[in-house]
């Protein structure tokens, strides 16, 4: 068990993301005393007490006007002074693009052991030992680190978020001196359209691939994530091809998702697809080719054309919920 686990708890525009809920979640499953940090703007502290109901027994804040947007070196200076004025065990981080980008300067700023996009972390004999899938997928390793502090960076959707309690954290304002110059800054952050979910937030994606034969197509993939209240993803093949925004792109080079129900629209199945929603709770997958790859990992498969199951199920979907 360890002693202090320091989750650091990213949020965007104020509202903290689901993959530092997971974080929080793994932390207080581990036991021990489970702090948090938030780093943001002005008026965080609303949503830092709330992170008590996730676990958080103690939320330490850095708010700057200059930390409203991640800057790397401010963003790194308070995490790595937190690290050493709380002495945690234990460094939770998610492993999105901030996450791995911030971990790694920190860990070496501060000499902390380092593993990175973990699936499963367990302590053993007083040392760390993370499990993670490498080679998109194709391996499994289990990594031990044998100093402390030991940041680790969490896999988005490798855990479940905590149904969330009424207790409050302690909040503490952390004096950190941050860097006097900004030399580099995010000017601007470009969203999805208004209304769509993000699919690392999504607990379902209906993701269409090469198979939709053209971007006007997607309205198809759109109708059903509607239906069923999720998110629109795709494979690299259509973000490549122009159809839709990278944003969307699940995979190996896109974005690393776990929802409870991921549906593969078109999609063959590449492994460097899989390697971003094979940890998926159920997987359905709908293609003509009996054959392709995609349908060894499915838990539900339909072989049929997508253009006459996909707007059908929509529709049977549609008829269910009313």
């Amino acid at each position: 068990m360890p002693g202090t686990t320091l989750v650091f708890v990213e949020q965007r525009e104020g509202a903290v993301r689901k993959n530092s809920y997971e974080a929080l979640g793994l932390a207080a499953a581990m036991g021990g005393d489970v702090q948090a940090l938030l780093v943001g703007g002005e008026g965080i502290a609303a949503a830092a007490a709330a992170l008590g109901g996730y676990g958080a027994r103690q939320v330490h804040t850095v708010a700057d006007a200059r930390c409203a947007r991640y800057w790397n070196e401010g963003y790194a200076a308070a995490l790595a002074h937190a690290i050493e004025t709380l002495a945690p065990e234990l460094v939770l981080v998610a492993a999105t693009a901030m996450g791995k980008d911030l971990a790694a300067r920190v860990a070496a700023r501060t000499g902390a052991a380092l593993l990175t996009n973990c699936i499963q972390l367990d302590a053993q004999d007083g040392s760390y030992v993370a499990f993670k899938s490498m080679y998109g997928g194709k391996v499994f390793a289990r990594q031990r680190a044998t100093r402390t502090p030991t940041i680790v960076t969490v896999r988005p959707g490798a855990y479940p978020v905590s149904e969330a309690g009424e207790t409050q954290a302690e909040v503490t304002p952390l004096v950190v001196e941050l860097p006097a110059e900004v030399r580099a800054e995010v000017v601007e952050l470009q969203t999805q359209r208004a209304g769509e979910l993000d699919v690392q937030e999504a607990d379902i994606v209906v993701s269409g691939g090469r198979g939709l034969k053209e971007p006007a197509n997607f309205e198809v993939i759109g109708k059903l994530a509607a239906a069923l209240g999720g998110a629109v993803g795709a494979s690299r093949a259509a973000v490549d091809a122009g159809w839709i925004d990278h944003a969307h792109q699940v995979g190996q080079t896109g974005k690393t998702i776990s929802p409870k129900l991921y549906v593969a629209v078109g999609i063959s199945g590449a492994i460097q697809h899989l390697a971003g929603m094979r940890t998926a709770k159920c997987i359905v997958a709908i293609n003509k080719d009996p054959d392709a790859p995609i349908f060894s990992i499915a838990d539900y498969g339909i072989v049929g054309d997508l253009f006459k199951v996909v707007p059908r199920l929509a529709e049977e979907i549609e008829k269910a919920k009313s």
